[in-house]
């Protein structure tokens, strides 16, 4: 039988950079201008310190990703401005990945990037990548919004994205690099 299991602690600390250098250029990189960009990264701002792994576990597997933290232009306190560049930038996404946490729930800008996502998108380009610190599948996934989305998971050592039923899997490389058929302009 399959051994599946989330994003987890462990994954965290294999996939973080091993230095304060290394983490900022991975952050800088992520953050720059959507050009190029295939992965908008949707997360919690409570789950900074989750960022360089999920980017770091992206881009091992082809992804090229945006994630808001510390891009200049995004104005302090959100306003009208902020929406418009984060509307652009899943726009310019062909992916869009949502970090989904016990902190997802009091953020009010996963729904609305992954409403837009929808929107741009459809959903099967867009996929929640759930993390708790043991891996173990909470009672809030199935739950709320996160039940209608592909799921990234780790399966037998492996990465992959599965279908909301769980009745297909598609390698994460292959899931981040494919062509998206019919994304909205």
């Amino acid at each position: 039988m399959a051994e599946i299991r989330l994003f987890n602690s462990a994954d965290l600390r294999s996939l973080e950079p091993a230095s304060p250098l290394q983490k900022s250029m991975l952050l800088s990189k992520a953050h720059a201008s959507v050009s190029g960009k295939t992965v908008f990264l949707s997360h919690s701002s409570k789950d900074d310190s989750l960022v360089p792994a999920v980017i770091a576990l992206l881009e091992k597997h082809g992804g090229a990703v945006y994630a808001d933290d510390f891009d200049r232009r995004l104005p302090d306190p959100p306003n009208p401005a902020t929406a418009a560049v984060l509307r652009e930038e899943i726009r310019g996404c062909a992916r869009l990945v949502v970090l989904a946490t016990d902190n997802s729930y009091t953020s009010r800008w996963i729904p609305w990037e992954l409403g837009l996502g929808d929107g741009f998108h459809d959903i099967p380009p867009n996929a929640v990548l759930p993390s708790t610190p043991l891996g173990t599948i909470p009672s809030w996934l199935q739950t709320q919004y996160f039940h209608l989305y592909p799921k990234i998971i780790n399966m037998d050592a492996s990465w992959w994205v599965t279908d909301p039923a769980g009745l297909a899997r598609w390698p994460l490389q292959q899931w981040l690099t494919a062509p998206v058929v019919g994304r909205t302009p």
